[in-house]
C-alpha cells in the first residue's frame, strides 16, 4: 500500500511506524512543511496507561520515550501565598522536540521517507496514493478544502492563554493562581527535562486587557508575567517564541469537531480531526491513540473504506467522555471566581473534580462535602470487604473450639 501523510507531528510519525511494523513493504512518505528540528513547542504530557499502550504497540520507541521523560508523582497548587499538595498523582512529560526526534528516527530506520520543508496546500499536489492522512493540525488545509463534507465545527473558549517555557524545573505538576488589581491570572507548569519546564498562562479577557498583555511586545509581556509569578519562578525566566516579533502570541482555545473524518481515501488524524482543551493534558496522547486505532483498523479490515469507517466509529466513541471532561475543565477555569475563595485544600479538591458535569450546578462547598462523604463511604465499603471474610473465619474458629 502507498501512503502519504501530511504533517510531521507525533500522530503521523507514529502511524507510519505502526504501519511499517505491520508490513515493511508499505511505501510511506511524510511531508512536513517546517525544516527538520524547527518545530515550535515545549513539553507534552502523558500518563502511565499511555506508556503501557506505547509498549504494547512498539517497545522500541516506548523505551526511548520513557528514558527521555521526566516523571512527577504529586500535584501542587499555590493560591496567592497559600499552598496545598495532592500526593499520589503520577504523570510524565517529554520535550516536544525530543519526542519528534525519537519518532522520526524510528520511522526512518523502518524505511519511512520524511520530506521536510514541503508545504502541501492541496491534495492535488500530492503523489498518487492509496491513502492520504491529513495530520496537519487544527488549521488543516487538506481538511478545509472539503470543510462542507467534513462538517467542521469550531467553538471558541473565553480565556486568552499563552504557551511558554521556563528554566525553572518543576518536579510536580504545579498550578499557581495570582491575584492582581485586574483579577486573577494563573499558570499550569510541569518539568519536561532536567533544564526546562512548560508554563501555560491563562486569565480572563478583562484581566488580560487590564494588565495590557493584549498589546505589550512579547519581551515586556514576559517580564510582567515574571513579576506576577516571581515567587513561583524563584528568579528563573520565562521563554517565549523566538521566531515572532510584536505582541506575545496569546490565543483563545478552539474546540474543533468534524461530522465525518474521511473523504474518499483522505482521512483526518489528531488535531485535524478533533481538539480537546489543554487543561486535561491529553492532546498528544489522543493524537497518538488515533494513530494506533487507524493502523490496527487497516490491518484488520484489509481494505481502505471499511478500515476508515471502523477507525472513525471507534475513536469517536472513545473520545466522548474525554471531550466532555475537557469542556467542563475549560469551563471550570472560565468560572474561577466561583472556586478561588474556598480554603486551598477544598479548592484543590474541586480542581481535581473539574471534569464533573454536576459541579457547575451544585454550590462548591456542598459539592466538596458530598465528595468527601462519598470517599469515606467507599473507604468503609473497602474495609467491610476486607474485614468481613476475616471476621467470619474468626467466628468459625471460635465456634469450632466451643464444639
Amino acid at each position: 500500500m502507498k501512503v502519504v501523510c501530511v504533517g510531521g507531528g507525533p500522530a503521523t510519525l507514529y502511524f507510519s511506524i505502526l504501519l511499517k511494523l505491520q508490513a515493511p513493504s508499505h511505501d510511506i512518505t511524510v511531508f512536513e512543511r517546517n525544516p527538520a528540528g524547527s518545530t515550535y513547542g515545549w513539553g507534552v504530557t502523558y500518563w502511565p496507561d499511555m506508556l503501557e499502550r506505547l509498549r504494547r504497540h512498539d517497545p522500541h520507541s516506548a523505551s526511548a520515550i520513557s528514558e527521555e521523560s521526566l516523571r512527577w508523582r504529586d500535584g501542587v497548587a499555590h493560591v496567592g501565598e497559600r499552598t496545598t499538595t495532592h500526593e499520589g498523582d503520577e504523570g510524565f512529560a517529554i520535550g516536544r522536540h525530543k519526542l519528534l526526534d525519537i519518532l522520526a528516527r524510528r520511522a526512518e530506520s523502518l524505511g519511512v521517507d520524511i520530506e521536510y520543508g514541503r508545504e502541501v496546500p492541496d491534495r492535488e499536489q500530492l503523489p498518487e496514493a492509496d491513502l492520504i492522512v491529513a495530520g496537519d493540525g487544527a488549521n488543516s488545509t487538506l481538511r478545509d478544502r472539503h470543510a462542507g463534507h467534513f462538517g467542521t465545527h469550531t467553538t471558541l473558549g473565553r480565556n486568552p492563554y499563552l504557551w511558554l517555557g521556563t528554566t525553572k524545573v518543576f518536579r510536580s505538576f504545579t498550578f499557581a493562581f495570582a491575584q492582581t488589581a485586574h483579577g486573577w491570572i494563573w499558570c499550569y507548569a510541569y518539568g519536561y527535562s532536567g533544564e526546562h519546564s512548560t508554563c501555560v498562562v491563562e486569565c480572563s479577557k478583562a484581566t488580560w486587557q487590564g494588565l495590557e498583555l493584549d498589546r505589550l511586545p512579547q519581551p515586556e509581556a514576559l517580564r510582567r508575567l515574571e513579576g506576577i509569578f516571581a515567587s513561583l519562578l524563584d528568579g528563573h525566566s520565562l521563554i517565549g517564541r523566538s521566531d515572532l516579533g510584536g505582541p506575545a502570541p496569546w490565543q483563545t482555545f478552539r474546540t474543533l469537531t468534524n461530522r465525518t473524518w474521511s473523504h474518499g481515501n483522505l482521512v483526518l488524524l489528531g488535531d485535524a480531526a478533533h481538539t480537546t482543551h489543554y487543561s486535561i493534558g491529553a492532546g498528544t496522547t489522543l493524537a497518538m491513540q488515533d494513530a494506533m486505532v487507524l493502523a490496527s483498523s487497516l490491518a484488520e479490515a484489509k481494505t481502505i473504506q471499511p478500515a476508515l469507517s471502523h477507525y472513525e466509529r471507534t475513536r469517536k466513541s472513545e473520545l466522548l467522555s474525554v471531550q466532555s471532561a475537557a469542556r467542563h475543565s475549560a469551563q471550570w477555569y472560565e468560572n474561577l471566581p466561583r472556586y478561588i475563595q474556598l480554603p486551598p485544600a477544598h479548592m484543590f479538591a474541586l480542581l481535581g473534580q473539574r471534569h464533573s458535569p454536576l459541579l457547575p450546578h451544585i454550590p462548591p462547598q456542598l459539592y466538596y462535602r458530598i465528595d468527601q462523604a462519598a470517599d469515606q463511604l467507599q473507604s468503609l465499603r473497602r474495609l467491610k470487604q476486607w474485614l468481613g471474610p476475616r471476621l467470619a473465619r474468626t467466628l468459625q474458629h471460635r465456634n469450632s473450639a466451643r464444639g
